[in-house]
Formats: C-alpha cells, structure tokens, sequence
C-alpha cells in the first residue's frame, strides 16, 4: 500500500452552495453510503463523513481512477447536479495531501468557523459508524486516529479555540468576564430572537439556574421557556423581573426604545446595585446607551459585541498558523509510517531468505558432524547474530530517503539484488 492509495473526495461550504450540498444529505436512508461504497471496485476502506458544512469519503484505492468516478456518480446519484459539472463542485485530495487535508478537518483549520469544535466529534462518529461496519482496516485505522490525536494536541499547545468568534458566544465570554463563575445566575430572554435563544443556550452549558423569557405573544414565550425548562412572562413584567436576574439578553424587533435609563435606576435601587449585564442584539437598538452610564450596569450592543468577535478572530487566525505547522509535522509522520509499512513485505522477504539460507547450511554442517546440544546451540546463535550484521546495512539502506521516488528505486534495486520475488506484495 502506498501513501497515493490515500484519498478523500467530498465537496465543502467552500466548493458548494448549499444548494447543491443539501442535495447531498443522506438522512433518509443512513445506510445506503456503506452499502454502496462497499460495492464499489477498488475501494478497500472507506469512512464517510457528512455534516451541514461537508460531504466527504475518505478511502483508500487499488484503482484509484476507477473509484473516484464511481464516488462521484454515488455523491451525486439523488443530486440535480449535470454530470459534466460535478468537477466544478467536488475537491480531490491524494497521498500526502489527502492526510494534511484530513488533519485540518479534524483540527477546524477547514471549518467556516475555524477553530469551532463540533467537527472533531463529527468526525469521531463517522469513523466509529464505518469501524462498527467494518469498513476501516489497518490504513483508516490508524490515519483517523492520529487525525484524533493532532486534532487534541492542536487544543492543548494553542489557544485556536479560545475566543468566541460568534456574537451570542461573545456575550456569554463577556458575561464570564463580568460575574466569573455563571453557576447560579439567572438570565432574562427579552424577546425571542435566534441569537438571543442562542446565546443563553451557551449560558445554560456555563452553568447558568434559571431562564426566564419575556415576550409579546405569552405563546412563543412558553414554547422557548420549555426548551430551557425555565418560565415564560408577559413584557409588563419585564421590570420587575430585572430586580431578580443578573443578566438580560434583549432582541425584540421593536421599532424604539424598550428600556430607558429612568427606566432602570430605581431598579438597581431594589437590586442593591448588584451588577446587572444587558446585551442588546436587536437592530434598532432596544436599549437606552445611556445605561452604560449607571454604576454596575454593563451594557453591550451588536456592534460590540461585533468587535470582540473580529479581535477574536484576529487572534484564532495568529493560533491557526501555530496549528498548520504542528499539522506539517505530523502529516509528515505518517508519511514515514506508511513508507516504513511499505518496506515490511521486503523487509520480511529478505530476513526470511537469509535464514533459510542460514539454516539449511547449518543442517548441511551438523548432519556430517558430531556436536553437542550444547554446540549447537552455540552455532545456532552465532548464524543468526552473523545474519542480523549482513542484513543491517541493506534494510539502512532500504529506510534511508529523501523522497518516494528514491525509497522506490532503493527497494526494487534490493528485492533484484537479493532475488527476491513478493510480486503479490507490490502495489497495483
């Protein structure tokens, strides 16, 4: 098996709309891309990846031309997709590209959001689903877990994932900012917007006790407040639940103003000036910028919040250079790895030749003499130590390369030099 056995070929947020990529979903029927990459010829392992962002197969190939045009015609078999135009939405990535691209993904280098960390446990249960199938073997095996692990040592020795880089999570790391710990606040919803329902989601994973929703339709109040096991309450109620809660994200679509700073000073009275931090991500604004001015009240807006998120990325894309060297390294390690797995069958050969060798004089040797057990024994050790001196140079030779090319010249001139004949090991 050589390392240009080694491909993935998928389409990405980058190389397709979505348009073309939710053509591409297999939700309906999860098994039919195990069967049917299993049918294909040349294809001996494969894991197939799909996310609202990426549809990939990683696999390898025998028959590498043969089974990416049969991968394709399966990508795109429900798909409205011309075949003339499929190349013009799919990328292919081959050997050593194919396992740099691979560490990326896995890392959330090739992610829209880089740094964001769903994509390695997607990737997780896409291998665990093909290993379950027995779709992987000794390559994927240990291609996916090293993926895992460059993925997990990126974490460690950078900080790529830690800055929000979306408004609602900017505002919950600010909130940590401003209380520390969030176990035990409680959190006021003023409307329901998406960002708003997003950002407490994220408060709710920091700890947060208690949400309570605040909305024109009572209804959809009641349906959001469920989704959080918290409480629903009309707008009129909205000062008086500000007397209890620490923080209040507002996005009601209101034309003017909901909260003015009249508004609250009598309310930070009632809370004993216990800090109070409202994030308004409603355009126009719902909240009086005067707020800021009150003692303990901490006021963020969209455009903010906008320029934490653009100083966050700024820093994940400093971390992000840091990462794509630690994935040149490893790739660059597991190239050796299938290079050396790539020598083993000659490797093999060639100790298995010398010691046939070894022992067939040695029984020559001792049928025409009379030695001890003990001699033997002796002999025995000797010929097998003079075997491991005379093969250490040719199998240096063999490791020592610097490119593909020269360790594939180096092990042909071996395997004619020794006779060795393993054509059932060479490559197809």
């Amino acid at each position: 098996m050589s390392v240009d056995s080694v491909l993935i070929l998928g389409v990405n947020h980058k190389t397709a709309p979505v348009a073309v990529r939710e053509q591409l979903a297999f939700t309906s029927d999860p098994e039919r891309p195990f069967k049917n990459l299993r049918e294909i010829h040349g294809c001996t392992e494969f894991c197939f990846l799909a996310t609202c962002n990426r549809v990939e197969v990683i696999f390898t190939s025998s028959h590498p031309a043969q089974t990416i045009n049969a991968i394709k015609k399966l990508l795109f078999a429900t798909s409205n997709v011309r075949e003339k135009d499929i190349d013009n939405y799919i990328y292919l990535h081959q050997g050593a590209d194919a396992i740099t691209h691979l560490f990326r993904v896995a890392a959330s280098l090739d992610s829209m959001v880089v740094g964001e960390p769903q994509i390695l446990g997607q990737l997780k249960e896409a291998y665990r689903k093909a290993a379950e199938r027995k779709c992987t073997g000794v390559i994927l095996n240990r291609l996916l877990h090293k993926a895992f692990s460059v993925a997990k040592r990126i974490r460690t020795e950078t900080n790529i994932g830690g800055s929000a880089v979306s408004i609602s999570y900017a505002a919950v790391e600010l909130a940590k900012k401003i209380f520390g710990n969030l176990d035990g606040k409680k959190v006021l919803l003023v409307g329901a917007g998406e960002m708003a329902e997003l950002a407490a989601e994220h408060l709710v994973n920091q700890g947060i006790s208690e949400v309570i929703v605040a909305n024109r339709t009572l209804e959809r109040a009641v349906n959001l407040a469920k989704r959080f096991n918290g409480k629903a309450v009309g707008l009129t109620e909205l000062h008086s639940q500000m007397e209890v809660v620490d923080i209040m994200i507002s996005s009601t679509g209101a034309s003017g103003l909901i909260l003015h700073q009249a508004d609250v000073k009598p309310i930070m009275r009632q809370r004993k000036n216990r800090p109070l931090f409202l994030i308004d991500i409603a355009v126009p604004r719902d909240l009086d910028p005067k707020l800021n001015d009150l003692n303990n009240v901490y006021l963020y807006d969209v455009d903010d919040l906008s320029q934490v998120v653009e100083i966050n990325k700024a820093e994940r894309e400093h971390e992000a250079t840091h990462a794509e060297g630690i994935v040149t390294e490893e790739a660059l390690k597991f190239l050796q790895w299938i290079e050396d797995m790539h020598l083993t069958p000659t490797i093999a050969a060639l100790r298995k030749k010398a010691d046939e060798i070894a022992k067939a004089e040695l029984s020559k040797t001792i049928s025409h003499c009379s030695f001890s057990a003990k001699d033997i024994k002796s002999i025995e050790k000797m010929t097998g130590a003079i075997v491991n001196k005379l093969l250490h140079d040719p199998i240096l030779f063999l490791k020592e390369g610097h490119t593909q090319e020269d360790k594939r010249l180096k092990l042909d001139f071996v395997r004619k030099i020794f006779g060795l004949n393993i054509e059932s090991e060479k490559e197809n």
